[in-house]
């Protein structure tokens, strides 16, 4: 039967949250806008007044190259995924929503927020995240259980914030972050430094792996939710099967004969079933016939004492195949050092063939990850 469209802008988390609920019981189906501006939504394309089949949510994703696609979701992918959650965590509970509300992991937080019965907390995503308002919001939790889902740039601002494990800065913080049973991180990969630091300190992060197409993450710390199954496809590239799938994948093309979904993910499975992600297809190159992970690269980069933030891409190195280039922001003396530092850890194969200094990293607007593309311009105009 068809369904009506109810248009709510982002930064009407109560409207939403409502309208979430009336589509989770099969009333309507919730497109979540960006934010309105000046009262007035943004203009929108393509949407129709109605929709057939069990849409509950259409969500709007944008990868790295900036172009969004509309993902429709059925409630019961949804409460599925909600569900699948909460068993993973051990516990429903009250949410601290830090994450805009029309991408897939801020909206799951309203839907498990609704799955407990219970109001989260939230954030004013339109202003720049920081600790301090994290801390403040965080402080505002009230049930026994208590989740958050942030991603890695927060993360990191989170773990800047606290110290380090020879001097902690800011013990409130850290005695907030103890308090909540998960914190959830996705959307790309977190930087293991992050990761170790806050567990080192009792902090229970959980990373998670996912996409629009998936309800979110699906995959929590390597190991797939109850019902989600995952194997690798040719290539590598990782594949996902389970009751979160989004609708009408198979007019995609995304989805094999078995009823698998190809993510453009590249991944590794060890003997206990727990999955690596080494990065986009496009991120891992090959070498001298051996496997690059630019995510890999990137992360020891922003490691190196005087970089404040790095790209890595692929550039054409000729008979050896596609090489590493590296884009950062920072020091101007490190440049020399950042090849032999990524020699040295990572190997012959991902010694970067040019290191770009530059003022800032181009980002795409809608997700402000880096523009992969305007960054390998760059590179080609010096």
């Amino acid at each position: 039967m068809a369904s009506q469209i109810k248009v709510v802008a982002a930064n009407d988390v109560v409207g939403a949250t409502l309208a979430l609920a009336e589509a989770l019981a099969g009333e309507c189906t919730v497109f979540i806008s960006p934010p309105e501006v000046n009262g007035k939504l943004p203009e929108l394309h393509g949407l129709p007044e109605t929709i057939e089949d069990d849409t509950a949510l259409i969500i709007e994703s944008s990868g790295s190259t900036g172009s969004p696609k509309r993902i429709s979701l059925s409630s019961a992918a949804l409460i599925a995924s909600a569900e699948a959650s909460a068993e993973r965590l051990g516990a429903k509970g009250q949410w601290l929503l830090a994450l805009p509300i029309n991408f897939v992991a801020g909206a799951q937080v309203l839907i498990r927020s609704l799955s407990a019965d219970s109001l989260p907390v939230i954030m004013n995503t339109a202003v720049p995240f920081t600790a301090e308002a994290f801390t403040r919001s965080a402080s505002l939790l009230t049930a026994e259980h208590r989740f958050t889902s942030v991603v890695p740039t927060q993360l990191a601002r989170l773990a800047n914030a606290v110290g380090n494990l020879d001097y902690i800065a800011d013990e409130y913080l850290l005695a907030m972050l103890r308090r909540f049973d998960a914190i959830l991180v996705g959307g790309q990969a977190p930087r293991s430094a992050d990761v170790n630091f806050l567990r080192a300190l009792g902090v229970n992060i959980v990373t998670t792996y996912g996409m629009a197409e998936t309800c979110g993450g699906c995959v929590y710390d390597g190991q797939p939710l109850s019902g989600v199954e995952l194997q690798l496809g040719e290539d590598s590239r990782i594949q996902l099967r389970g009751p979160v799938l989004a609708n009408n994948l198979q007019h995609t093309g995304a989805l094999t004969s078995e009823g698998w979904l190809q993510t453009n993910d590249v991944g590794q499975i060890d003997d206990h079933g727990k999955l690596t992600v080494l990065g986009r297809s496009d991120r891992v190159l090959i070498s001298g016939g051996i496997k690059v992970a630019l995510d890999a690269v990137e992360e020891l980069t922003a490691s190196i004492g005087g970089v404040v933030e790095a790209c890595a891409v692929a550039l054409d190195g000729g008979e050896w195949g596609e090489r590493v280039g590296v884009a950062y922001v920072g020091s101007p003396e490190v440049a020399d050092y950042l090849a032999g530092a990524i020699f040295d850890q990572l190997g012959i194969a991902a010694k970067p063939i040019r290191v770009l200094r530059i003022d800032r990293l181009p980002r795409l607007a809608a997700s402000q990850k880096p523009d992969l593309q305007r960054i390998k311009e760059l590179f080609e105009r010096q």
